[in-house]
């Protein structure tokens, strides 16, 4: 069981303010061009997102999208350097 954590009026020591570092809430929202496409898979890769995806509790097409993503980025960012 946690302990409760007891308060006291002592002085807080040398106090420094800092700098707001957080972005607006309108830079949260980072939204991109989607287009929509069918594509065939093969069911055992569906079924090891659906898995996994479950076992995170998020979407399995999240996870595909960000997969494609990731490897999207990573190779063109080689060409790049």
């Amino acid at each position: 069981m946690k302990s409760k954590i007891k308060y006291t009026n002592e002085p807080m020591g040398e106090l420094r303010v800092v700098k707001d570092f957080l972005p607006p809430p309108d830079q949260l929202v980072l939204k991109e061009e989607n287009v929509k496409v069918s594509i065939a898979l093969k069911k055992s890769s569906i079924d090891f997102f659906k898995k996994e995806a479950k076992k995170q509790h998020t979407s399995y097409q999240k996870m595909i999208r960000q997969v494609i993503d990731w490897y999207a980025s990573h190779y063109n960012n080689q060409k790049s350097a």
